[in-house]
């Protein structure tokens, strides 16, 4: 239980804020006219439209239809809107509240103490009125909260549109230079087209197959990488399965080492990792390749090449029309590509794209760095924990 110090009062929502329900208006065909007004449903924006149904400074709460009980959708807007009918509206009282502290303060409630219904969960108008919050009495201080919550807020933002510029500069490289639209300083080589079999050999797990379940094991001698673990070019390590010494020693052709290129054969096939460094040996679950490359090519190369539209396309003819997905050995045959002669050259492409995954990264982890700051300063501010000279 969160004690709060001397000068916050505990009110109900409707004692601090006007309700806007009324003016909500679903959007209908005829009405949806492209334009710059925000069109918010129970999970945000939804689209933008031409008119609104409210202007001013608001908090929306989702009233059903939220994707996300735990992490309950409750959005700030300010300016001309349209709300549909899954969204309350709420504003700030002036005398006694600011509306981007409610916003942050409503961020923090628990709601499915609240909700109604089966498996479209509301929260009714007049629960969501009586729902009670602590707040500062002195407004001054709910305005310097929100502003060093904003604060963290854009900063997070910002970082965000950064990662995803940084990303498309990578992404452009990687076209680029793979399709040998840019070259590297210093290389002049020509570059061959060549045949999956002439530079690769697939290996896939065909030695076990009568893996059963309870083999799976939660702790064990060896990773036993899936589909499932490919996650943005490499290997989580978050949820994996393991499996006995006995079942990685079944099969040599299948234990993978680092910065092997893996590619998935089923379900979503085409999917590309290379491996991490890993703590123990690793071995591959029957949904996954993994290529070996001929003496004539990196397989950081390869890597980017399967990164690529190259590899993309050729993946999206195979699937086209196809409602069983799978990868067969014999379909890679057919898959061509370039690449430079000079192995130096394809050494330098691949440390100029790694450079920028690792740019990339250092920005992700700075966000998520951010974000736990903010989670904590929500939880120190909007309890009095930390007090504001104001």
């Amino acid at each position: 239980m969160v004690t709060y110090p001397q000068g916050w009062e505990t009110y109900r929502v409707i004692d601090v804020a006007d309700l806007f329900d009324n003016l909500r208006i679903p959007v209908t065909k005829n009405q949806r006219r492209p334009g710059n007004t925000p069109y918010y449903g129970a999970n945000g924006i939804q689209d933008y439209v031409d008119g609104y149904t409210h202007d001013g400074e608001f908090v929306l709460i989702a009233e059903d239809g939220a994707n996300d009980l735990l992490n309950y959708p409750v959005t700030y807007a300010k300016g001309k809107i349209w709300v549909n009918n899954h969204a309350h509206v709420i504003s700030a009282k002036e005398s006694v509240a600011v509306t981007k502290f409610l916003y942050y303060l409503l961020k923090k409630v628990d709601y499915t103490t609240f909700l109604v219904g089966g498996t479209r969960a509301k929260l009714n108008g007049k629960t969501f009125k009586n729902i009670e919050i602590t707040i500062p009495s002195n407004t001054s201080e709910q305005k310097a909260i929100s502003s060093i919550l904003s604060d963290l807020d854009n900063h997070i933002d910002n970082l965000g549109k950064l990662i995803e510029k940084k990303k498309n500069i990578r992404d452009g490289a990687l076209e680029d230079l793979i399709c040998c639209r840019t070259r590297l300083d210093g290389f002049h080589d020509d570059w061959i087209k060549v045949s999956f079999n002439q530079v690769i050999v697939p290996k896939a797990r065909i030695g076990w197959q009568g893996l059963k379940k309870h083999e799976y094991l939660r702790n064990g001698y060896s990773y036993l990488i899936s589909g499932t673990d490919f996650k943005d070019g490499t290997i989580s390590l978050d949820n994996i399965s393991f499996v006995s010494k006995e079942r990685y020693d079944m099969d040599e052709n299948i234990q993978v080492k680092e910065n092997d290129v893996l590619v998935t054969k089923d379900g979503t096939i085409g999917k590309v990792a290379m491996v991490p460094t890993l703590s123990r040996p690793a071995t591959l679950n029957s949904g996954v390749f993994v290529f070996r490359t001929a003496p004539q090519l990196e397989p950081a190369f390869l890597y980017r090449v399967l990164m690529s539209s190259v590899f993309r396309e050729f993946i999206d003819t195979l699937s086209a029309g196809s409602t069983i997905k799978h990868l067969y050995q014999k379909d890679l045959k057919n898959f061509k590509f370039e690449m430079p002669k000079d192995v130096n050259e394809q050494r330098a492409i691949s440390d100029v794209l790694t450079a920028m995954d690792k740019e990339i990264k250092n920005l992700e982890a700075e966000r998520d760095k951010m974000i736990q700051i903010r989670e904590g300063a929500m939880d120190d501010l909007l309890t009095g924990r930390v007090r504001l000279t104001v």
